[in-house]
């Protein structure tokens, strides 16, 4: 896939990664102080550094966004989506997985990295816990934000400037590893959950406009499934072996490298058929479609889906789509509960039990358990029901959080039960999880994929953002009474889904539009 203006994109990411390497010398100035720049002046180098970044960022976009001129030129031929939907998967799909995986990985990171960040901050910075815990709710409001606006910059610049410029942002905020102060570090953190929270909607939408419709399904979960894992083992495994070398402002910088390696990987990153389909621009779509499908000529008419004048926003809350969009979103919100709230104090809530003995190995015992849970959401989501096997996991989450409610109630809370529910539960989150975004990216037609995609993902970190505000107020340090009220959106959420949503598998996306106005119409499903 080829940039508009090519000089003026790699000068941005000259100019972005040299606005990076200019804090580099401040840092490693540092090293006899342990890395320690608290209180540390910002050098002309750094100052120089940082306007830099928007400059870069600024290129960059020049070179990557589509001119207006270029939309919008319709001709009289057809593209046969069809084509590519009948193909088996082939290199250039696997090539498009794996670089893909990377921006999940990338996303993922570093809300990830927080946990590690956070002891290492409040020491240098003399914060005190509920002053560090700011951090977190300030970088999850950054990825709330920037889920919804970078999914809906998909829509209307295309997924592949979307993900590549949300990357560019994302290299820039590693600076945030040499600010000297916590307020420069709470902006730049922001920023970065800014940057990082477009990556996982819109790298969704991509793979779902880009695969063959019989391995959609799977694929797209695998790769959330996948992706948070390797997420989560890179945070984990990079702060085991450099923190202690380079203390926790390393784990921060690592945004360069990682960030890179996205951009270096652009020419594995096309630009979705159906999007330049949609924009007029009908001549690129046939080539990428020749480089998924081959040969994509024929002389049937396969129609391409209409863009509505209206769009935006508000078609999501409107009908065929408002009952999904409703259930999707109160899914993804108590799920942020049930993650940064419940789970994150279920320790706390054990050591009031007067269970302390067992609080901190009883979640990786049970994470342990829980692992075979991935493989079976994806076979499920793929042989079974979509939609169901999402209905089923939301379910099961609320249940087993009433479970754990009714066996603190009748005071059953052994060290074999609590494994099981706790288990039980990751399962049950996880899955939701893994097919929360995934659904979302397949439920919703072409100008309304990346916007929908990003609310949805948006819900869920402003359901983190929501679980940790209560945690912190004290809240969640009753187990039975937070269990009874994080499992009652869940069961609203379940309903909403079961009663609006459509299974997808199989079907093509431009036949996905159908299926939901005949759902929303109360029409039988077409048998064709």
């Amino acid at each position: 896939m080829r940039f508009y203006h090519p000089l003026a994109f790699w000068l941005g990411c000259l100019a972005i990664t040299l606005g990076v390497l200019s804090h580099i010398p401040v840092f490693l100035h540092a090293a006899p102080m342990g890395y320690q720049m608290a209180g540390m002046p910002m050098s002309t180098t750094m100052l120089v550094g940082m306007a830099l970044i928007p400059v870069g960022l600024l290129l960059s976009g020049y070179g990557v966004v589509p001119r207006v001129t270029a939309l919008g030129h319709h001709d009289d031929t057809h593209l046969q989506f069809h084509v590519a939907d009948q193909v088996p998967l082939n290199g250039e799909h696997w090539k498009l997985v794996t670089v893909l995986m990377v921006a999940v990985t990338v996303d993922v990171m570093k809300p990830a990295t927080l946990g590690f960040v956070m002891p290492g901050m409040a020491a240098e910075y003399h914060l005190s816990s509920q002053s560090a815990g700011v951090l977190a709710v300030v970088a999850l409001t950054g990825t709330t934000i920037g889920s919804v606006l970078w999914g809906m910059a998909s829509d209307r610049i295309g997924r592949r400037a979307a993900i590549l410029l949300s990357a560019l942002m994302f290299i820039g905020t590693a600076i945030c590893g040499a600010m000297p102060s916590y307020t420069w570090n709470l902006v730049m953190c922001f920023l970065m959950g800014l940057s990082a929270g477009g990556l996982l909607p819109i790298t969704f939408a991509l793979m779902a406009e880009s695969v063959p419709a019989r391995h959609r399904g799977w694929l797209l979960v695998a790769l959330g499934g996948l992706g948070t894992a390797a997420g989560y083992l890179a945070a984990a495994g990079s702060a085991t072996l450099l923190e202690p070398l380079f203390s926790w402002r390393i784990l921060w910088l690592l945004g360069l490298p990682t960030g890179l390696l996205v951009i270096i990987l652009n020419r594995y990153i096309p630009e979705s058929p159906r999007f330049l389909a949609s924009k007029g621009m009908l001549q690129e779509a046939r080539h990428v479609l020749a480089r998924f499908a081959g040969d994509t000529r024929s002389d049937k008419d396969v129609v391409v889906e209409p863009e509505p004048s209206q769009g935006g926003l508000k078609e999501l809350f409107q009908a065929p789509y408002a009952g999904i969009t409703w259930g999707l979103i109160s899914a993804g919100i108590s799920w942020g509960l049930v993650n940064f709230g419940f789970l994150l104090w279920l320790p706390t809530n054990l050591h009031g039990l007067g269970l302390s003995e067992y609080a901190n190995s009883l979640v990786a015992q049970s994470a342990l358990l829980a692992l075979p849970g991935v493989a079976l959401v994806i076979g499920l989501y793929h042989r079974w029901s979509s939609i169901y096997t999402l209905t089923l996991f939301t379910s099961l989450t609320a249940l087993t959080l009433l479970a754990f409610a009714l066996c603190s109630v009748l005071g059953l809370l052994t060290v074999g039960t609590l494994t099981a529910c706790t288990a039980l539960l990751l399962v049950s989150a996880s899955g939701v999880i893994a097919m929360l975004i995934p659904y979302a990216s397949e439920i919703y037609p072409v100008h309304l994929r990346g916007t929908g995609a990003g609310i949805v993902a948006a819900s869920s970190k402003f359901g983190g953002i929501a679980g940790t505000l209560l945690g912190v107020s004290g809240l969640l340090n009753f187990l039975t009474a937070s269990a009874l009220v994080i499992a009652t959106p869940l069961l609203g959420a379940a309903l909403l889904l079961v009663r609006s949503g459509i299974d997808t598998r199989g079907l093509r996306l431009e036949d996905i539009r159908q299926a939901m106005q005949r759902k929303a119409q109360g029409t039988p499903p077409s048998q064709g």
